[in-house]
Parts: structure tokens; sequence; C-alpha cells
């Protein structure tokens, strides 16, 4: 099992319950992956570095887990299409 850490930002127009359950739904991917979660931060609104889908703010997310080496490519292909999700990273700590 390796280390991953994931950073992800979640679109700043959705409920706080909604922000939520997407960040839920993250835990639920990388667990049904065979992953195990050690620490999640949410590091709360933060102005984006430059306007993406004309969205000039974000919520943002750190994950750190272990998981073995095919679950980052599954975990990137599904957060690809996941709405509610602006941008991701996956990267081996």
């Amino acid at each position: 099992m390796r280390t991953y850490e994931l950073l992800f930002i979640v679109d700043n127009d959705l409920t706080d319950e909604q922000k939520d359950a997407t960040i839920e739904k993250v835990k639920g991917l990388i667990e049904k992956e065979g992953g195990v979660i050690s620490t999640v931060d949410k590091w709360g609104t933060r102005k984006l570095a430059y306007s993406i889908n004309y969205k000039s703010e974000g919520f943002y997310c750190l994950m750190v887990f272990e998981c073995g080496v095919a679950a980052p490519a599954a975990l990137d292909a599904i957060l690809n299409i996941t709405d509610g999700v602006v941008r991701h990273m996956i990267v081996q700590k």
C-alpha cells in the first residue's frame, strides 16, 4: 500500500450540505477502491489563481490516504466526471 494525497476543489456555488455530500462521496470512492483514509483537511473557500468555468473561488479539501497502485487511476477517472468537483490532483506522498 502506498500513501497518496488528493487535493480537490469543490464548486463554491453549492450549499454547505452539498459540499459535505461531495466530500463524503469522494471518501466513499476511496474506500470502495480498498483505500484507508488517514486525514481529511477542509481548507475552506479560497480564491482561485485563475478563473475556472467563470468562477473565481472554490472550496478546497485535502485527503491523505493509503491504497493499492491501481486505485488512483480509477479514482482519477471517476473524479473527472463527478459534478461539483472543479479540479483535482492526486500525488504519491
